[in-house]
């Protein structure tokens, strides 16, 4: 989803729970920054600074740090799946009029056209 992303232009962020993505997100995939999502302080200094997230995180995971990335009138999309609910709190949602919506990864017909686009 990277490449798709920069492919329509978009600066793209991408977020970790760790650092050790950091050299192949920036190099190999072109993202322009790279967020620790368990670095509170890097995660507060960029509060209110992105338009959307692509959520491929198939695990458990809190939702609320990233909602606090989204600028008002934003959009959250989950394509993981975990196994597990996740907490989806509402407030910082209705307050920021923040869109949380899903999908999945689409027939076979749309991964054909997205890997031909890719390659």
């Amino acid at each position: 989803s990277i490449r798709v992303a920069k492919a329509f232009g978009a600066k793209v962020t991408v977020i970790s729970s760790t650092p050790g993505k950091k050299e192949e997100a920036i190099k190999n995939f072109k993202a322009d920054s790279f967020l620790v999502s368990r670095d509170t302080e890097a995660m507060q200094a960029a509060a209110g600074t992105l338009h959307g997230i692509l959520d491929t995180v198939s695990a458990v995971h809190p939702i609320l740090p990233l909602l606090s990335l989204l600028k008002n009138h934003s959009k959250y999309i989950m394509l993981g799946a975990p196994a597990k609910p996740l907490e989806l709190p509402v407030f910082p949602m209705l307050m920021g009029r923040k869109i949380v919506a899903g999908s999945n990864i689409g027939g076979i017909k749309e991964t054909e056209e997205m890997l031909k686009f890719a390659a």
